[in-house]
């Protein structure tokens, strides 16, 4: 019971077929057969450019459909991409089937979504309707990756919010998926979209979407609003989700400017029982799952329920997110990260400027310009990603450009993994300090091996990540510029190598407090218990934010990433930790503290000469 069978697929098609033992019977658990291949319908090729004449390094990107450069010989593909339409539609819609045509629509949204003409809309919507259909929907329940429905809803989200509207309104229909879209002002009164959808062949199911005329007058300039309806995907989408209940209408997505706060949504209902209840819903695509919070019941009757919901798009996101696969929402959470962000990149700033002050005072025995060589690229590491998880939100928030987001992950991710490298490079020194009383090594060596450390591991880390996971488009996260998670687990890249050497300093600081907790010979019992327990303590409070400590908190937002006391505890302490480097790294060092008073005394002397 519960072994797991692979079988291949017959000759006409690729791929591989699952079953599970249940019950001493074989049960279908997967299906990845396929007839499509989506490689020839789809390819993007990058070849050096021939002549940039004000460029040293150029590149150009070639869009491939069935094998051919979309814009030699078949200028309608430039347009619309409809040459790959008759092959798809023409494919039956098994499972491997459909799993690749998500992942073809996926890089379409991704790639091809500048200027989405009405053409290319209606190109898109022909084929998501062909793996909506009614008559296919069991078939999701077997393919491989549970998050394909998922997937299409960010994909087709993403692809008609850059919809261009021609005379101020557009309106793409087809029987299981439809788009419309609006130009909207704070003179327009109350704007609404209908939807009536065929649900199966036997009933249609409709769908109501308001913009309140109170909203409308937030907007300071001319924007647009744009919805998409299925009638299928909610069944979909409640495949892999815990409890009894079920999606009972249809589901409604809106891309909407970010000053409008609130929207009123109407869903008729699948099954009018009166005994049926109803709870308004909306798709938190970071955590996979339908969230209560994001709307309320404003009216229900037995046909009908009319839900409030909140249309909000989230500046920051909390540092949790770094850790934990799921994060949950919480205002005090973007508070915390808000505030934190800002007192790390203040604190660290100053602690950078002071350790430049007084560098020729603090380093002059080999031992000390060791350490404040690594504090100054821990702080400097520390702010650096602290910029770029601001600049990463802002991308995703606002740009929503792909190529962007990428790097700013990729960079984030490095200088993220450099924090933790350096952090280990101090933990090192501190050893050899203890330990290594009598062997000594030159300056050149300490640099050459702390950079190797420091900078060449990150950078090992992350470029290895990004190569093996972005040809897949499993680099990236649904719903933030971070590594992905539930596709490939990029984010074990991060979490890893972070939490080994969380460990490892550990070690250290139980080595630490070992060797300063010794007895000193000749002193009495209780001075000598006093002073151990002060030294002890003194050093456990400093090593914790140096060497990364807190950090290890983000092991049980792992465990439970639903707890949102967890990611309270995790976010103040690592939004806060900029601060602590500049307490216990720079203001409490005592060769510090006097290495400023002596500057400041020497620039008043200075000053009051030259008065």
């Amino acid at each position: 019971n519960g072994a797991i069978c692979i079988q291949p697929c017959s000759p006409s098609f690729h791929g591989e077929t699952s079953f599970v033992c249940e019950d001493r019977k074989w049960q279908m658990l997967s299906d990845a057969c396929a007839s499509l291949d989506v490689q020839s319908l789809f390819q993007v090729r990058i070849r050096p450019c021939i002549s940039c004449p004000f460029l040293h390094v150029c590149s150009i990107t070639m869009i491939f459909f069935s094998g051919k450069h979309f814009g030699a010989g078949n200028q309608s593909c430039q347009a619309d991409f409809s040459c790959i339409i008759p092959d798809i539609l023409s494919s039956p819609a098994i499972p491997g089937n459909i799993a690749d045509i998500v992942e073809l629509l996926k890089k379409i949204s991704r790639l091809l979504s500048e200027n989405v003409t009405r053409g290319k809309m209606q190109s898109y919507s022909r084929i998501a309707n062909h793996i909506l259909n009614s008559s296919i929907i069991s078939s999701w329940a077997f393919i491989k990756d549970r998050n394909a429905g998922s997937i299409l809803l960010d994909s087709v989200n993403l692809f008609a919010g850059k919809l261009l509207l021609r005379n101020g309104s557009e309106s793409i229909q087809e029987p299981f998926i439809a788009t419309k879209g609006y130009s909207i002002h704070r003179n327009t009164s109350g704007k609404s979209f209908d939807f009536s959808m065929e649900f199966n062949s036997t009933s249609n199911i409709t769908g109501h979407v308001v913009i309140p005329e109170d909203q409308l007058q937030r907007l300071p300039r001319a924007s647009k609003a744009i919805s998409v309806a299925f009638p299928t995907l909610g069944a979909v989408l409640e495949t892999n989700q815990p409890g009894p209940a079920f999606v009972n209408g249809m589901v409604l997505s809106v891309s909407l400017p970010e000053e409008l706060q609130n929207i009123l949504l109407t869903f008729e209902k699948l099954n009018k029982l009166e005994q049926v209840g109803a709870q308004c819903v909306g798709w938190h695509s970071a955590e996979r799952r339908w969230d209560p919070r994001a709307c309320e019941v404003r009216a229900h009757t037995v046909t009908a329920v009319v839900c409030v919901c909140a249309h909000r798009r989230r500046t920051y996101r909390s540092f949790s997110i770094l850790m934990a696969p799921a994060v949950p929402r919480s205002s005090v959470l973007d508070y915390i990260t808000r505030v934190g962000l800002g007192l790390s990149i203040f604190s660290l700033v100053l602690c950078l400027v002071i350790e430049a002050v007084v560098w020729h005072h603090v380093t002059k025995t080999e031992i000390t310009y060791m350490r404040h060589f690594c504090l100054v690229n821990i702080a400097a590491s520390l702010l650096v990603a602290d910029v770029l998880f601001i600049l990463a939100a802002i991308v995703h928030n606002t740009a929503l450009n792909y190529q962007l987001c990428v790097a700013a992950t990729f960079f984030l991710h490095f200088f993220y993994l450099a924090l933790f490298f350096w952090m280990f490079t101090l933990g090192l020194l501190i050893l050899y300090g203890l330990l290594l009383i009598f062997f000594k090594i030159t300056r050149s060596v300490f640099l050459a091996a702390a950079f190797s450390i420091g900078y060449g591991c990150p950078l090992v880390i992350s470029i290895l990540t990004v190569a093996i996971t972005e040809p897949k488009n499993g680099y990236l996260r649904s719903g933030a510029c971070w590594l992905n998670w539930y596709e490939t687990k990029a984010l074990l890249a991060f979490i890893v190598p972070a939490l080994s050497i969380t460990v490892m300093n550990l070690i250290v600081v139980v080595v630490v407090v070992v060797k300063t907790g010794r007895s000193s010979v000749g002193e009495g019992f209780k001075s000598q218990d006093l002073s151990s327990m002060i030294r002890v303590s003194k050093n456990v409070a400093l090593l914790t934010p140096l060497l990364g400590l807190t950090w290890g908190f983000g092991l049980a937002t792992i465990i439970n990433s639903r707890s949102l006391a967890f990611h309270v505890v995790f976010a103040l302490l690592n939004a806060f930790q900029g601060f602590f480097i500049l307490l216990f790294g720079t203001l409490l060092d005592r060769k510090t503290r006097e290495a400023l008073r002596m500057n400041c005394l020497s620039s008043r002397q200075r000053w009051g000469l030259e008065k």
